[in-house]
């Protein structure tokens, strides 16, 4: 059930780049969720003996030009609970600025387990790189401390703890970015968010713009300083912000779309000549959907959105257990049938 093709991460650039038009259709995705990459690995015959050879089996098993990769800051959280399970006050350590102050922060030069990408990277076939950054962005990390409502009454009673929360991230996230970039098997940067729900943003547009966007502006500027691409993924309805988000920011391209919000081809038309949207099929749609609706669909999407060659095909979201297998590899074959 493998894909066996040539991997070629300069192809994938040059969608994020739209300078020069790529040759095929790249793929990328967020993440994939642990059922889903276990029941794939199986159909691909992937010996996963060695966990790290085997997640980079996986995305090129599949075609991929880029392997995704985000490992997390090293910033311990409560034991004993389940985020999914208890709720987003499930994680809070900091309620107060004596909270804050006691928290055992790590070493902005040594936030991130820096040696774990080298371990993925050296399974990396010739040409292939990595599309890496940390897992969870600014306000995901400052939310799940604090706690949405602590967040939120804070944003009132303490603002000064708020602020030295996203000052806090603010230092470390450049950081580990910049020291990413210098990597020679990294070829771009990014970032996971989600500043959104169906209708608008966590925060207001004026929060977002004094307390999260400085930070990405100053992670693009560590990336582009080693001329490599940023791309943002965030779910959500992030209509108030685009255009911070591209002329701002300057995020090269942008991943996590939905169709109830805004769908990926409507997106395409709209910001498309300013920065790239990265899959957008629906996760709904791919796993209920026949062999020859998700064929149809794909190919739709495909014309809709690939007519410049600034785009890359892939789901809105991620990879999820829910899905089957074998109907995201009609999406995938479908592609490359597109281009052969």
């Amino acid at each position: 059930m493998k894909i066996n093709r040539t991997c070629c991460f300069e192809e994938f650039e040059k969608a994020l780049r739209r300078k020069e038009r790529p040759r095929r259709i790249s793929f990328y995705e967020h993440i994939a969720s642990p059922g889903f990459m276990k029941e794939a690995q199986a159909l691909m015959g992937i010996d996963t003996s060695d966990p790290y050879k085997a997640y980079v089996d996986f995305w090129i098993g599949m075609g991929f030009d880029t392997v995704p990769l985000e490992i997390s800051f090293d910033c311990p959280r409560p034991e004993g609970h389940n985020a999914l399970s208890e709720g987003s006050e499930a994680l809070v350590c900091i309620r107060t600025m004596e909270d804050f102050e006691k928290y055992p922060w790590p070493d902005p030069d040594k936030c991130v387990p820096f040696e774990e990408y080298e371990k993925y990277a050296a399974y990396l076939p010739e040409g292939a790189k990595l599309t890496c950054g940390v897992c969870a962005g600014p306000y995901e990390w400052v939310s799940t401390m604090m706690g949405t409502i602590g967040l939120s009454y804070a944003i009132i009673d303490a603002p000064e703890l708020v602020d030295a929360m996203f000052a806090k991230f603010g230092d470390m996230y450049p950081r580990a970015v910049k020291c990413l970039a210098e990597m020679p098997f990294v070829g771009a940067l990014r970032q996971g968010d989600d500043l959104g729900f169906k209708s608008s943003t966590f925060l207001s547009p004026e929060q977002l713009r004094k307390w999260v966007f400085p930070i990405y502006k100053n992670m693009v500027r560590e990336a582009h300083a080693k001329n490599k691409p940023f791309i943002l993924h965030s779910c959500g309805n992030l209509k108030e912000v685009y255009d911070d988000l591209i002329d701002g920011v300057g995020i090269d391209a942008k991943h996590s779309f939905e169709d109830t919000i805004l769908p990926v081809s409507e997106f395409k038309k709209k910001y498309g000549g300013r920065v790239t949207p990265l899959g957008g099929l629906d996760v709904d749609f791919i796993c209920r959907g026949s062999e020859e609706e998700i064929r149809a669909y794909t190919r739709k999407n495909i014309d809709m959105c690939w007519y410049d060659g600034f785009w890359t095909c892939g789901t809105g979201n991620s990879l999820t257990d829910y899905m089957p297998v074998r109907n995201y590899f009609y999406v995938l074959d479908e592609a490359i049938k597109y281009t052969s």
